[in-house]
């Protein structure tokens, strides 16, 4: 019997940069495993004799637990791009995540050739406080090289109890010695909603990824933002590869009074479940925009299909990634989790994305720097082997587009349309959408 399983909705390239949750509070989903056939059984004693194959006669002594965690990540590789098995270490880091805090320094950190680079400091944490600056290369941990490290291996040293000390040596731009920085680890709050006021007049929310606390930070934002002289809102879910399923139902739900908000459904009939909105609308009806692209998956699609279909915000931008799959995570003990895709999600008007994404209502192509040009390429989840195919099994399945979002704003040309939409500058017919023309409630 299974137990305590949770829905994932996980993102665009989980190897690279996805975020793993399991949804809370725990749903119990009726799974029945139909009986093993005795050609399945042989099959398994096949397993058994390759195993002891390998473990007896294989030119060197090989790790058996490796071994037997290989075979099965490769069954589960086999089914879709998005099943996979969790060794206990990676089952912990996404459980960090979806927690959305940890015991650690509060750095954003990446690769650069045998150094880890700091991309910045998260304001308000121990590295910032301690005067840890973008830019440093961090050579050291409290005294080891940091040269012949994983980028991972270099983050879980970096992460540890709270008040504990950790001695890191940087190398920094203008500075010819080495600086060695002692900080006390704290816990770290990951911000996956950000917000501020563009002008006067129009609130913009970033919302990054959807973690446990990703609803109550954009009903802070849009409780900070409130007020008679705000036209309308931003909503800017690009580049944000998804996450927990009851948190993007929350998040659609904010700005709906009634309605379906997405439903799921496995196999079987009786694993269909739908999910409706509740009355009360954050916003006051106040005109929204939603901000999608390439790199816009999952969680993120699921709020701007229900808000697209029930014509609730305008959706601008480019194709989103088109994964329409929910993810379950089984945990298995000791022995960490396996990561199953057990459903398909539908917005409320029916439609599945899945390996097709997001139209969005207004296209608005965000050029790429010439330095990138021909150098990326735009990819969705009909760019994955092995992915689940549309619903309607069509041979021109496509989803995706450019994930490329400007530093500066400024440059930033589908901000800056959506910005001079709600201020009146610019005018389109689908904007603002019509609310009667939306999926019947």
């Amino acid at each position: 019997m299974i137990r305590r399983i949770g829905l994932v909705l996980t993102g665009a390239a989980f190897g690279a940069a996805t975020m793993i949750a399991v949804a809370d509070p725990y749903a119990l989903l009726p799974m029945q495993a139909n009986a093993a056939s005795s050609d399945t059984y042989r099959q398994l004693n096949l397993f058994g004799d390759v195993f002891e194959r390998v473990r007896g006669d294989y030119v060197e002594e090989p790790d058996e637990k490796a071994l037997i965690a290989s075979a099965i990540n490769g069954m589960l590789a086999s089914l879709d791009p998005h099943s996979s098995y969790m060794p206990p270490d990676d089952f912990r880091d996404m459980q960090v995540q979806t927690r959305g805090e940890f015991g650690g320094l509060g750095i954003e950190v990446t690769m650069e050739g045998d150094f880890i680079k700091v991309v910045t400091p998260i304001d308000d944490t121990p590295a910032f406080d301690a005067g840890v600056l973008a830019g440093d290369l961090i050579t050291r941990l409290d005294g080891e090289e940091v040269a012949g490290l994983t980028l991972a291996e270099a983050v879980e040293k970096m992460r540890g109890p709270v008040n504990t000390d950790i001695v890191i040596t940087v190398r920094r731009e203008g500075v010819e010695d080495p600086i060695d920085i002692t900080i006390t680890r704290d816990i770290v709050r990951i911000q996956s909603v950000k917000w501020e006021k563009e002008g006067d007049d129009v609130g913009y929310i970033r919302i990054s990824q959807f973690n446990e606390r990703t609803f109550e930070g954009l009903r802070k934002a849009l409780s900070e933002m409130s007020g008679d002289a705000i036209k309308g809102y931003v909503i800017d879910l690009r580049n944000n590869p998804g996450g927990l399923l009851d948190q993007a139902i929350s998040v659609s739900d904010a700005f709906l009074d009634r309605g379906e908000i997405v439903s799921t459904r496995g196999r079987e009939d009786n694993e269909t479940q739908r999910y409706a909105a509740r009355p009360g609308d954050l916003t006051d009806g106040k005109p929204v925009i939603v901000l999608i692209n390439g790199g816009s998956a999952s969680a993120s699609e699921i709020v701007a299909g229900a808000l697209q279909d029930h014509r609730r915000a305008t959706i601008i931008g480019s194709q989103s990634f088109g994964k329409g799959s929910v993810q379950t995570i089984i945990p298995l003990g000791s022995n960490g989790a396996i990561r199953l895709t057990t459903a398909r999600y539908y917005t409320p008007s029916g439609r599945s994305i899945q390996a097709r994404g997001i139209d969005p209502d207004l296209e608005v192509i965000q050029p790429l720097p010439e330095e990138l040009q021909g150098k990326v390429e735009a990819r969705g989840e009909a760019s994955l082997r092995g992915h689940l195919v549309s619903e309607d099994g069509a041979d021109e399945e496509r989803s995706g587009s450019f994930a490329y979002v400007p530093r500066d704003q400024g440059d930033d040309q589908q901000l800056q349309y959506a910005l001079e939409l709600l201020r009146g500058i610019k005018v389109n017919k689908v904007f603002p959408p019509d609310p009667n023309a939306g999926v019947p409630n």
